[in-house]
């Protein structure tokens, strides 16, 4: 229904008006985006107050960046693109960094910012909060678009949607000027320059030689191995992966928020024998990852000596062949692709030869049993793997429940230890790595699925958005937030024995984040031992009230960089010095 107002023309007539507030709301529930992430400000805080009277969901965080995060996460989520709206200049700027993120994980995602007037921009004559916006975004996203008319807002929201989910998802960048909400046009007219997206996303069906030449060399192997990815869980194709992997007997390895597509209890799951399946491999299928830094680049010491054929099932052609030889490649959508393999798979398919098969769950068995002495420890302060011990079975008990996950050793660490049983259930810093994403995706995830959500932070990580437990609790959500707590970044055992100021790596002595959560009314708890972490987490678990808890780690717990210090350059010539 569209939103309008009744303006006199003359005497004795009416006219039924809308204007470009009205037409950006309209285009919105036109095309379902019930929900908008943003800070309000200048240009856009009426927009928010009248998108929020007109029945849309409006969530206002403390920094644009975190609301950025929640928008891309939706996307994720929901497939449809997540809305983000900024003020112009430094809001947009700050809304930037999460747009850039969405588009480099295939987050669906729409950046919608308040702009200056064209006329004084281009001419740079001094506005408020001057910037050129559009020339800024384009080389961070997937598409950026600018309205001038109110005429045009259907099709600049049309071309928007569209964009961002279409292909490989992304983010895209709407540049709306202050100007363009005033403008006024007749109602009808209006309406009918609104657009409904149609088939945004359409299949994009795998050709059959593909399929076959794919299966073919994977029936060759003598040690195969399925990689999932973000892209496959993010497809939704949930049971034709399942009958997928099951069917081939093919063990699988998930990527971090691939992880619970199958649950990683599964006889068939790798995961607790990544090195083992990587170098020993002879071919291996990627469904929805890419070989970037996360697995190598395919190649190297992680990779081993065994010869590898790779096939990779992607959406995007430019995809194959970006590090290595891809000797099988698919082009088309996940759902379409997995979907053409089942129906090509004959019902005699051979399974993996069994010494392939048997080695990987004696290797799987060994690690997991080499692990499970650390998880059950009560060290009073805590080590990483009690603490993580504890989370552990709290998911196991809560399989509904969405783990957010950020920081260095406290992000490594948790992506093995803790086991997902559900799809789309854990949710991390994707594939740059970033941190800050923790409080945006929590509240995200919590708004988007109506399910608790446990977010485990490192006590670095958690200072990029921390601020928005206030939103949390404003919302009244069901969010968990548990700071792995070692007074500082990676350790809290730096010294600098220069002059009187801290060590660049640590932070204040005993820190007590919980009182942040009691200042804005959620619950707070300190928590210094694994039994007191378990009595908390599942008390907010059971309770559903937003709390905090403050986990204290030993300060020398953690390693530098956590498991990535290899990519942390050191000077050889410092080290000569000590």
């Amino acid at each position: 229904m569209l939103n309008t107002a009744t303006k006199s023309e003359a005497p004795g007539t009416e006219q039924e008006l809308t204007d470009g507030f009205h037409l950006v709301i309209d285009a919105l529930k036109l095309n379902g985006i019930n929900t908008i992430y943003n800070v309000p400000g200048i240009p856009i805080t009426d927009l928010g107050r009248m998108a929020q009277a007109a029945g849309i969901r409006v969530i206002s965080f403390r920094h644009e960046q975190n609301a950025g995060y929640a928008a891309g996460i939706a996307g994720y989520l929901t497939k449809k693109p997540g809305v983000c709206l900024t003020v112009s200049a430094p809001g947009f700027l700050n809304g930037l960094t999460a747009l850039a993120h969405a588009t480099t994980n295939c987050y669906p995602m729409i950046l919608v910012s308040g702009s200056s007037e064209r006329e004084i921009v281009d001419l740079q004559q001094g506005d408020y909060e001057e910037m050129d916006q559009l020339a800024i975004a384009k080389p961070l996203c997937k598409a950026a678009y600018r309205v001038l008319h109110a005429q045009d807002i259907g099709i600049g929201f049309a071309r928007a949607i569209r964009a961002a989910v279409s292909g490989r998802p992304g983010g895209v960048y709407l540049d709306l000027p202050a100007k363009l909400f005033g403008q006024v046009m007749n109602a009808e007219a209006g309406q009918k320059s609104l657009v409904k997206v149609i088939d945004a996303a359409p299949a994009q069906i795998p050709s059959p030689a593909s399929v076959k030449r794919a299966l073919d060399v994977l029936k060759s192997a003598k040690r195969p191995l399925i990689i999932l990815g973000k892209g496959a869980a993010y497809a939704q194709a949930d049971e034709e992966i399942k009958s997928f992997v099951e069917k081939s007997g093919v063990p699988f390895l998930p990527m971090s928020m691939a992880k619970g597509l199958l649950p990683d209890t599964h006889p068939q799951c790798a995961g607790a024998a990544r090195s083992t399946v990587l170098k020993e491999s002879d071919v291996v299928m990627l469904i929805g990852a890419r070989l970037n830094w996360l697995l190598s680049h395919g190649k190297g010491k992680s990779w081993g000596e065994a010869p590898k054929k790779f096939i990779q099932v992607d959406i995007e052609p430019r995809e194959m062949d970006s590090n290595v030889e891809i000797v099988a490649p698919v082009v088309g959508d996940i759902g379409s692709v997995v979907s053409a393999f089942n129906q090509a798979m004959a019902s005699g398919w051979t399974t993996p030869p069994a010494d392939w098969t048997k080695a990987i769950v004696s290797k799987r068995e060994e690690n997991v049993a080499k692990m499970a002495p650390k998880l059950m420890n009560n060290k009073s302060p805590m080590d990483y793997h009690g603490a993580l011990g504890v989370l552990k079975n709290v998911i196991k008990d809560h399989p509904e429940a969405i783990l957010v996950n950020e920081g260095a050793n406290t992000l490594d660490l948790a992506r093995g230890v803790i086991d997902m049983y559900k799809p789309r259930k854990r949710l991390d810093v994707g594939t740059w790595g970033v941190m800050g994403i923790g409080m945006g995706q929590a509240i995200a995830a919590a708004l988007e699925t109506g399910h608790p959500v446990l977010a485990v932070e490192g006590d670095s990580a958690f200072g990029f958005s921390g601020m928005e437990v206030e939103t949390i609790c404003r919302y009244n959500l069901p969010i968990c937030v548990v700071i792995f707590n070692n007074d500082g970044i990676y350790r809290g055992t730096d010294v600098n024995s220069v002059n009187a100021d801290p060590a660049t790596t640590v932070f204040v002595k005993g820190a007590r984040y919980d009182k942040m959560m009691e200042a804005f009314g959620g619950v707070g708890v300190n928590a210094t031992s694994p039994d007191e972490l378990k009595r908390a987490v599942n008390e907010a678990m059971a309770s559903r009230k937003p709390t905090l808890i403050n986990a204290v780690i030993d300060p020398a717990a953690g390693s530098e960089s956590g498991r990535i210090g290899n990519l942390n350059p050191q000077s050889v010539l410092q080290k000569k010095k000590k």
